[in-house]
């Protein structure tokens, strides 16, 4: 299984490289008071050679760069036009906070600017005025202990977007891992999964491979929700009365999927080798085994939505919030997958 590039027959690397370097990414700089702040920065220290805007508050990163001792220049965002790739430099739309930021310390006030920041960059991205976006984590419960219902960026994107349903999808470590259900109590899952949800879900899968990532015939691999896929129904019966009844219907529409299949050997090497991506049924059942091989430089992708997003596979990391500690890997991928995606888009105008 291959993780985040196009099919490799899709286009010639040059020739994808050139495209993705035109799309301008925006980057929404998550909790203030986490490690978002500090991995935009770093950004502007590393060759990404390709144009991005940071949609955040400008005296916060300039304060952040201080404290880090980096040498980077903040610039305002002007258009497309105005931006450009430069180590060094940074293009920055601002978004002023309600109080100062302190590393480490998040503070419900600066809630609101943290969501007017991802608001700016969906309808950017509605408009045309960015080609994708990428972001930086958030913390969800100090958001909420704002007063602002939150479940995650998948669920807010797609209320923005005016989307019924999205699919979260993890890719990396060789694997594309996505989900079924998201961010739920485990002990709500199995309720929420129903066969018109889960066919939405697979049929939203099998176009954005197709579409997005140039798969013309992805191949699945589905798990089971219980222990052994259900043990022919002695450990469940979703199985049986869901999961396969869907699966079934899709195949005779030509879709290859297998399974279901159960979670504990679905992940052999021999397996993920004749795959394109795997359908988890919740959110830790397949997320912690792609962490383990590509923790850091694992990137989120929204699936199902009329814009590309694509975000980090990690949390807001309090604790390494300007040390000068935290990786930038995984947003590095973010947004080199959120611009290849985007020149794909473009090179192929929908039907």
């Amino acid at each position: 299984m291959k993780s985040g590039a196009p099919h490799p027959r899709s286009r010639r690397p040059a020739e994808k490289k050139a495209r993705a370097a035109r799309r301008l990414v925006a980057i929404t700089a998550g909790e203030p008071a986490g490690i978002g702040p500090d991995l935009c920065l770093a950004l502007a220290r590393i060759e990404l050679r390709l144009p991005v805007v940071v949609i955040a508050d400008r005296a916060l990163l300039e304060a952040r760069a201080r404290a880090l001792r980096l040498a980077v220049r903040c610039v305002e965002f002007l258009g497309r036009e105005s931006v450009v790739a430069r180590r060094g430099q940074i293009s920055v739309l601002h978004v002023p906070l309600a109080t100062s930021a302190v590393a480490g310390r998040p503070d419900p006030a600066n809630s609101s600017a943290v969501l007017r920041s991802l608001e700016i960059a969906v309808d950017g991205c509605m408009a045309g005025t960015f080609d994708a976006m990428a972001t930086a984590p958030v913390h969800k419960a100090v958001i909420n202990d704002a007063g602002f219902a939150f479940t995650g960026h998948t669920e807010f994107l797609a209320q923005r977007t005016g989307v019924e349903r999205v699919v979260m999808m993890l890719v990396g470590g060789g694997m594309r891992v996505a989900l079924a259900t998201t961010h739920l109590a485990l002990k709500d899952v199995a309720a929420s999964i129903s066969r018109a949800g889960l066919e939405a879900v697979l049929r939203i899968l099998r176009r954005d491979l197709a579409d997005r990532f140039a798969i013309p015939k992805p191949r699945m691999l589905v798990a089971g929700l219980n222990p052994h896929a259900g043990e022919s129904g002695h450990l469940g019966r979703e199985e049986i009365e869901i999961i396969i009844p869907v699966l079934d219907k899709l195949r005779r529409e030509g879709y290859d999927i297998a399974g279901p299949l159960p979670a504990d050997t679905l992940f052999q090497p021999q397996r993920l080798k004749a795959c394109d991506c795997v359908l988890a049924m919740y959110h830790d059942q397949g997320l912690p085994v792609l962490k383990y091989a590509s923790f850091g430089g694992g990137v989120n992708v929204t699936l199902g939505l009329p814009i590309i997003r694509t975000s980090v596979d990690h949390g807001t990391a309090l604790d390494l919030a300007g040390t000068g500690k935290a990786d930038p890997g995984s947003l590095v991928a973010a947004v080199r997958l959120a611009a290849r995606l985007a020149a794909r888009a473009r090179a192929t105008p929908p039907a």
